[in-house]
């Protein structure tokens, strides 16, 4: 990120963030149409445009619900197509928290166990002496003195073990597990599914899927590289196959239906869900800022759950919930500025200026 441009978001933070202050006074927030939430649909068009982001769509979700949603600017600049809560977008590393509602069925159905080094299962492609947990919590092996560090091809390894437990291609399990589960219309599992002449193992999906898939794909928001003044420029993308760190497309509605699904613990047990939102490994008294396939980080009294994805100089995403105050918040774009410039690889969630925003006006 060039200088100029983090001094430009840097003056742009402290200005919003002063506005949020004054805005909400010293009254406890009201995460509502009624409440912030118009202050947050303001403040989020600021950061974007000065972000450099083409084109983002936002969803708020309280107790289940969609409160709020939003298209901002464009999905394709030059046929200026608007962006909106039915976008879809490549949304990059955050698939992995599919990959462990997965991962984690197989556990509670005892296909797998947390604990068991992969050589007990003879699986091809993944790291023998790793462990679910480990891998799912990026935890580096030993003799690693700390307990975590994000490696999203280590990650990708789990696309093999959900194969194993379920002895069919990844993109099968995504779709029939999940998408065609919950509804999420608007998903495909891999952009490759685009290209007529790509050829699919027989059966794999009916002929009505497929042209389904490649109608969604046809309105995938147009990917764009930013420089360091602003200016986009159309960076398409080889089509990509799904796995378990990538290659999923989605839109904030589909994602809200898998959030509400999650929350209502109608895909893991509410033990197994507490597990994935909690710390998974602590080395010399340090803990990670990692659960099972999700980010977890203590701010204000409150615990946040998070994930992120970022393709470089095509798109970004963000999720970001408060559990107890069952609030979610999530973000797609077709620039890398939702994530780029912060170093969420690092576990802070915070240093996101659009987290947080939302932030100080959810708690």
């Amino acid at each position: 990120m060039h200088a100029y441009q983090r001094t430009r978001l840097a003056v742009l933070a402290a200005t919003v963030l002063l506005a949020v202050t004054v805005a909400s006074g010293q009254q406890p927030p009201t995460l509502s149409p009624a409440g912030t939430i118009p202050v947050l649909e303001s403040y989020l068009e600021a950061l974007r445009l000065q972000s450099g982001i083409p084109g983002m769509s936002a969803t708020v979700l309280r107790d289940g619900v969609v409160i709020w949603e939003k298209g901002y600017g464009f999905q394709d600049v030059s046929a200026r197509l608007r962006a909106t809560p039915d976008t879809p977008y490549l949304v990059g590393d955050m698939a992995e928290t599919l990959a462990s509602v997965l991962l984690l069925q197989c556990v509670e159905q005892r296909r797998l166990a947390l604990d068991e080094p992969f050589r007990r299962y003879a699986i091809d492609g993944i790291d023998g002496d790793a462990t679910l947990r480990q891998i799912l919590s990026h935890t580096p092996p030993e003799p690693a003195a700390v307990p975590f560090a994000y490696n999203p091809d280590r990650y990708a390894q789990l696309t093999a073990a959900m194969e194993w437990c379920a002895p069919q291609p990844y993109r099968k399990s995504v779709a029939h597990r999940l998408l065609n589960r919950l509804a999420m219309k608007d998903s495909v599992p891999g952009t490759d599914l685009q290209d007529p002449a790509f050829v699919l193992p027989e059966g794999l999906f009916e002929a009505k899927e497929l042209d389904d898939y490649r109608r969604v794909l046809a309105r995938l928001a147009v990917p764009y590289k930013v420089d360091g003044k602003g200016r986009a420029e159309r960076n398409d993308l080889p089509g990509l196959p799904i796995n378990a760190t990538g290659g999923l497309v989605s839109t904030v509605r589909d994602l809200a239906q898998f959030d509400r699904a999650l929350d209502a613990f109608d895909l893991i047990a509410e033990e197994t869900l507490a597990a994935a939102w909690s710390p998974a490994a602590e080395r010399g008294g340090v803990f990670s800022p990692m659960g099972l396939g999700w980010f977890v980080q203590p701010y204000k009294g409150e615990r946040l759950v998070w994930h992120f994805g970022y393709i470089q100089n095509a798109y970004s995403s963000l999720i970001l919930k408060i559990p107890a105050r069952h609030v979610t918040f999530i973000l797609l774009a077709n620039g890398d500025g939702l994530s780029g410039p912060f170093q969420l690889q690092s576990g802070d969630v915070t240093r996101s200026l659009f987290a947080s925003l939302f932030l100080r006006l959810a708690i």
